[in-house]
């Protein structure tokens, strides 16, 4: 199987020295007066054409004052010969025009083309009358076509280098999506699972229904875990809000915490819903693991442009938690000492923004009836028609990940 062909690269404009056969021709039936000064010419026509035309392939040495002043050596070249013999030596003058459509670009041609193709018109029309305009189209021509094509070819190789990077960043992006969407359903899902795992085992002595209700939760939780993996992987995963906030409440009781959920406001866009479900996940994990709280507070507020998620807990932050209630023990101290939020909100708060939405995490600060004085508030504003990045994300997955 071929590959895909690369750019042109100076060996393509060699063929075009074959023009000067008639010249060397001449040269060698001796039609030429001055043989050695033709032909020290020719060698020097042909030397400057090649170092000139690979040198236009190569961005900076084509931009570079020394091939500028190649370029004009060999015009000077040109028209010297074109004059002194005419003939098959005009036909440099198309070569000429040929190099300069390599080497210039932009308004630099259209300086160099007119006064180009009129001074070949003159220098042909000494020697060949009428034929001078065939010589005049042929130089503006090369000109004109070689530096199009060329032009071209550079803006082809870098929109294949663009698409390339723009691949590079997708694969990226979704890498990132795929991470977020991990650490998300995870990280709740788990930390559910050991909370109720610690109740079950705190009450079995006691109360054997109790015990296998919290087991049966937690299959439950775990055969959906399942479920939402797999739609994360594929990278539609939708969500429910009402469906999260009753995991929250269930995942709050189990933890000894008095979950208070109220929500107000018209129907939510599912990508809205999405959006704040993670929401409702992540900061109720860290009240959870980290809050040490007796009460959380669930808010949802909307309105017809935009709708107002808190979730607020009246704990010590990252405090080890002990007691029958907390996960010290379950989760490890260490786990526990980890600062309030982490990269979990960080990437909540890169989510909801890119949703054109905001994201606050912070102490309470001031007393309140929801609010004693202390706590952590984690507050989410999104418009109503917000796009799912959650499970859809703003910037579509790489088609070939």
């Amino acid at each position: 199987m071929g590959g895909r062909p690369g750019p042109p690269s100076g060996y393509a404009m060699l063929p075009w020295l074959l023009l000067g056969l008639g010249s060397f021709s001449n040269l060698v039936q001796g039609e030429t007066p001055n043989p050695w000064l033709g032909g020290i010419g020719l060698l020097v026509f042909n030397s400057l054409y090649v170092s000139v035309v690979f040198r236009s392939f190569d961005k900076k040495a084509r931009d570079s004052p020394a091939t500028r002043w190649t370029l004009v050596v060999m015009g000077l070249m040109t028209f010297g010969l074109g004059a002194a013999y005419g003939g098959s030596w005009l036909l440099f003058l198309p070569l000429f025009g040929l190099s300069c459509g390599s080497v210039l670009r932009g308004r630099t041609l259209a300086l160099v083309g007119i006064p180009l193709t009129v001074a070949a018109a003159g220098v042909a029309a000494y020697h060949d009358g009428w034929g001078a305009i065939s010589i005049a189209y042929g130089t503006f021509i090369s000109m004109m076509v070689t530096a199009a094509i060329l032009t071209l070819s550079e803006t082809v190789v870098e929109l294949r280098d663009t698409r390339q990077e723009l691949a590079r960043s997708a694969v990226e992006r979704e890498r990132l999506r795929f991470s977020r969407d991990l650490h998300d359903l995870l990280g709740h899902t788990l930390s559910v699972i050991v909370v109720k795992a610690e109740a079950a085992r705190r009450v079995a002595p006691r109360d054997l229904t109790a015990a296998l209700e919290q087991v049966s939760d937690i299959e439950s939780v775990g055969r959906q875990a399942l479920t939402e993996v797999r739609e994360a992987v594929s990278g539609y995963r939708e969500g429910s809000l009402a469906t999260d906030l009753d995991r929250a409440r269930s995942a709050l009781a189990a933890a000894g915490i008095e979950p208070v959920v109220r929500q107000s406001g018209p129907p939510l866009e599912p990508g809205t819903e999405v959006l704040l479900g993670w929401v409702v996940r992540e900061a109720v994990t860290n009240v959870v693991r980290h809050s040490a709280a007796t009460r959380c507070l669930i808010t949802v507020d909307g309105s017809p442009e935009r709708v107002r998620l808190t979730v607020t807990d009246d704990g010590v932050g990252a405090a080890v938690r002990t007691g029958a209630a907390g996960v010290a023990g379950v989760a490890g101290a260490a786990e526990d000492s980890v600062p309030y939020g982490g990269t979990g909100l960080k990437g909540l708060t890169e989510r909801l923004a890119a949703a054109g939405g905001s994201l606050e995490a912070g102490r309470v600060t001031g007393a309140s009836a929801d609010a004693p004085g202390q706590g952590f508030r984690v507050t989410a504003v999104l418009p109503v028609d917000a796009v799912a990045a959650a499970g859809r994300p703003l910037d579509a997955p790489y088609p070939g990940w």
